[in-house]
């Protein structure tokens, strides 16, 4: 799932970033309040964090701005401002949470994981591609009843797979949407982990279904 984090603190920013990528979060790092508009309205995240006190615009008028554009994504705001009434302008400006800093990164991570629960209550919380079988809540990889225990970065790289069964997805879009835009496009990081998934998914009995297509990608077919 990709992230965008709005935080012009690079240290902060720096400890959250990493976090969230144990975690098995692809991140993309704004450090102003423009840079962030740019990327809520013209990116692909499944939540985005938000500073208030921002450089060029502050955070509550890039979410105003943004909900005034359409943009729908879950925004988490974060403050040093602990007042009732900055919560309720940072709620009514558009933000989906409010936590005070400074906070404690498991608190950051659950309230993520709270808002993402919210939206799948829209969404399948279930993938199946041919025996393959991935509970999205329960964080789970089975292959006709037998689990198959994966990495967070594993999981999210076959999340992505599934949700394209059939289609070639390319390095560059897999790096984007499992690693994150300011990942290094020349790294040899996916080819490493699609062989150590393959491995995996091999010993579980799902053999060949991740295909590579020579010069274009990779494809996850149901396979037998």
């Amino acid at each position: 799932m990709n992230i965008l984090l709005v935080e012009d603190d690079t240290r902060l920013a720096s400890f959250v970033s990493k976090g969230l990528v144990e975690a098995g979060y692809a991140v993309t790092h704004a450090t102003n309040g423009e840079d962030g508009f740019h990327e809520l309205t013209n990116g692909d995240f499944d939540l985005a964090i938000a500073d208030v006190m921002l450089p060029k615009l502050d955070g509550l008028s890039m979410i105003e701005q943004a909900r005034a554009q359409g943009v729908k994504t879950p925004i988490l705001i974060l403050s040093a401002r602990r007042s009732v009434d900055e919560r309720i302008r940072g709620l009514q400006a558009g933000g989906d949470d409010y936590l005070v800093k400074p906070f404690d990164f498991g608190e950051l991570l659950a309230r993520i994981q709270a808002i993402l629960r919210r939206g799948m209550d829209m969404q399948p919380t279930q993938l199946a591609v041919g025996p393959l079988r991935m509970d999205l809540v329960r964080r789970r990889v089975e292959r006709d009843g037998t689990e198959i225990v994966l990495h967070a970065r594993e999981f999210a790289l076959l999340e992505y797979l599934m949700r394209n069964a059939g289609k070639v997805v390319s390095k560059t879009s897999i790096l984007h949407h499992v690693w994150g835009y300011d990942f290094d496009p020349s790294t040899n990081v996916v080819e490493t982990r699609i062989c150590r998934l393959r491995e995996k998914l091999d010993t579980a009995g799902a053999k060949s279904c991740v295909r590579t297509i020579r010069g274009f990608g990779y494809v996850l077919e149901a396979g037998e």
